[in-house]
């Protein structure tokens, strides 16, 4: 079923676009969804608010694309993947919800079983693991590699959604053709739990959506 009727989504449901509309909607229908649009567009807020109303424990992941030099900045591994979290917070900034009490912290074990509703990780932390009775949100899709998204994708349950964002023109891969993100949604085309949206309008303004039309090909 779509979003459900008479449900505001946080205040945002009077002000969908078509293209957003079909995007929740897609959300509540099938398992897997994938996105492919631009900055602005809402995309990463709408899935934190979609997953909050589905009402499974979230788990919130990217790739690190300085993986490789994040072993030599200082801090545990939670204070080096931080910077990766922003957009997360944004989205919960939006709904409401205060990030402090809603991502578990290494640093504040207690609020685990005080409302902490949200795992935030790097794929490498998460690919490992059972991803059961959950909502998934993939961020940042097109930094992932083929293998990358297929070792953490062979991990999801029936239980379990999967909101898959990206941009396929924000590839910051230093080999743009080992993304995964168009090839996998190629891949899912046609499965009956699988659908594919794109979002077009960049709500920041006139300077960021003409700054995103620049064509780096």
């Amino acid at each position: 079923m779509p979003l459900p009727e008479n449900n505001l989504l946080f205040g945002f449901e009077p002000k969908l676009t078509n293209e957003q509309r079909a995007y929740v909607d897609s959300i509540f229908d099938n398992q897997i969804t994938f996105v492919n649009a631009r900055s602005g567009t809402g995309k990463t807020t709408l899935a934190v608010a979609c997953a909050k109303l589905i009402g499974k424990p979230l788990i919130y992941t990217f790739s690190p694309v300085e993986e490789g030099s994040l072993g030599f900045t200082p801090g545990t591994v939670e204070e080096k993947e931080s910077k990766y979290f922003q957009p997360l917070i944004d989205a919960l900034v939006e709904i409401r919800e205060d990030p402090r009490f809603a991502i578990k912290s290494e640093k504040n074990p207690e609020i685990i079983n005080n409302g902490a509703w949200i795992t935030a990780k790097s794929h490498t932390f998460v690919r490992g693991t059972n991803i059961k009775d959950s909502t998934l949100i993939i961020d940042e899709s097109q930094n992932f590699t083929r293998g990358e998204l297929k070792k953490l994708l062979t991990r999801v349950h029936n239980s379990t959604k999967v909101i898959v964002i990206g941009h396929d023109k924000q590839i910051d891969l230093k080999n743009p053709a080992k993304s995964g993100f168009v090839p996998y949604i190629e891949h899912f085309e046609g499965q009956p739990y699988s659908k594919s949206v794109a979002l077009t309008v960049n709500f920041r303004g006139a300077l960021a959506q003409h700054a995103d039309n620049l064509n780096w090909e």
